[in-house]
């Protein structure tokens, strides 16, 4: 009993991971229609800045979390603004592009920091246990729990209670006639793409008290976050958090049941989800 209930919170915690990684991602793809294959090299620069915060400077690590969002954010704005507002509606290049800043980030961040594998990191306040129903229970994965509530929350808030929001799904509708209205479409673009790529950057830094930061994680994290986009949907915050909480508790489940099958069980996942409903759990239909 007591190895299914930490089971399943782990599978939990992983998935709201998931969906930090993925969630951006999803709107960036479905609602503005730009692959962003850079997300995961996002991801890694937040995960660095923090730990350069938490770690190397040892400050504190909520100042961590949001400086590696900072970071994150910064990062995605120079590439939307400097190449891909540029390519819009031109899903080859956005790819070619998106995939090139892999390499180019990947190897800034190995002259900046090293080649050097930076084990996983967490605040003080974060290193104790929390017994739920007399089963001990890391306060690092509670935090990261806690930590995608409050973001699907207000993705979800921004997404479908906002004006903002209500412009992005114009936008992606019918661009000329969201432009006609008297919206500055660009601007909205710059924004959302900056929140996703700060989202992008806060999971680096909580995402690192459990998987670390190292130099090919942006490879390692960019199919992951492919994986949770096509389950879950494109354009959906609720699909993203759905599909980062089936593939967490899918992949958590076969890790401690039947290791020897977890290599490829999220992708098979993903295979039959897509031969039932090919848009995703919650994806909006194009």
């Amino acid at each position: 009993m007591e190895t299914a209930v930490l089971t399943f919170f782990n599978g939990i915690s992983y998935g709201m991971l998931l969906f930090l990684i993925a969630s951006g991602m999803s709107i960036v793809m479905g609602l503005m229609g730009i692959v962003n294959l850079a997300h995961g090299a996002l991801y890694m620069v937040g995960g660095y800045v923090g730990w350069t915060i938490a770690v190397q400077y040892d400050l504190n690590f909520g100042l961590a979390v949001f400086l590696g969002g900072c970071a994150g954010g910064l990062t995605g704005l120079i590439l939307e603004r400097g190449f891909l507002r540029r390519l819009y509606k031109q899903p080859n290049e956005q790819v070619l592009l998106t995939f090139g800043c892999i390499y180019i980030l990947s190897n800034l961040c190995m002259w900046i920091w090293g080649p050097r594998r930076r084990l996983q990191f967490t605040g003080e306040f974060l290193s104790g246990l929390i017994h739920i129903g007399g089963i001990p229970f890391p306060m690092t994965r509670v935090f990261i729990i806690i930590t995608g509530i409050l973001v699907a929350i207000g993705l979800w808030w921004m997404q479908d209670r906002t004006r903002l929001g209500a412009m992005v799904r114009g936008g992606m509708d019918d661009k000329e006639m969201t432009m006609g209205l008297g919206i500055n479409l660009e601007r909205v673009s710059m924004l959302v793409f900056f929140l996703a790529a700060f989202i992008a950057g806060i999971g680096g830094v909580v995402g690192a008290q459990l998987l670390g930061v190292y130099n090919w994680l942006s490879t390692d994290i960019l199919l992951l976050a492919l994986v949770v986009v096509i389950v879950g949907g494109m354009g959906s915050v609720q699909g993203a958090l759905l599909g980062g909480i089936v593939i967490g508790l899918i992949d958590t489940a076969f890790k401690t049941l039947l290791p020897q099958f977890s290599m490829f069980t999220i992708y098979l996942a993903m295979i039959i989800i897509l031969m039932i409903r090919p848009s995703g759990l919650l994806g909006r239909r194009v």
